[in-house]
């Protein structure tokens, strides 16, 4: 188990009705570290899920509009979208870019018992340990 695992396994077990904590590397949907307690997140699953958070940060039709927003203002295009909640009939995902990392991505999927509240502080918290974590492989990556 990885050191980005460890760190996903704590957000689950902290967060009641969480199903599954990961980061996803928003360059190539990637997932960098997970963690779960739900039989059929397979690898499949769970890829599918990254690839589709990926689209909801930098997908070709958010990447249009934010583009068409920076030409409005007069600056330079840069992605603007920093968080996003969503929920399903059964589910809420709370998903943050890291803010030093902006290419990864943390989505913590829970139960819709969970409180809001409870998971963006999970949520929020998990980044001050992935962030090092992230930065330790760019050290080492870079040696």
């Amino acid at each position: 188990m990885s050191r980005l695992d460890d760190v996903m396994r704590a957000v689950v077990d902290e967060v009641d009705g969480a199903l599954g904590c990961a980061v996803a590397d928003l360059r190539t949907g990637e997932l960098l570290g997970v963690a779960h307690d739900i039989a059929y997140f397979n690898q499949t699953y769970l890829e599918a899920v990254a690839a589709a958070s990926v689209q909801m940060f930098r997908g070709a039709t958010v990447t249009h509009v934010e583009d068409l927003i920076s030409a409005r203002r007069g600056v330079p295009s840069e992605h603007l979208i920093e968080e996003v909640q969503m929920t399903t009939r059964r589910t809420v995902h709370f998903m943050m870019i890291l803010p030093n990392h902006p290419e990864a991505l943390v989505v913590l999927i829970a139960d819709r018992r969970t409180n809001v509240g409870m998971g963006w502080a999970a949520t929020r918290r998990s980044v001050l340990a992935v962030e090092p974590i992230l930065d330790a492989a760019a050290a080492g990556a870079g040696a």
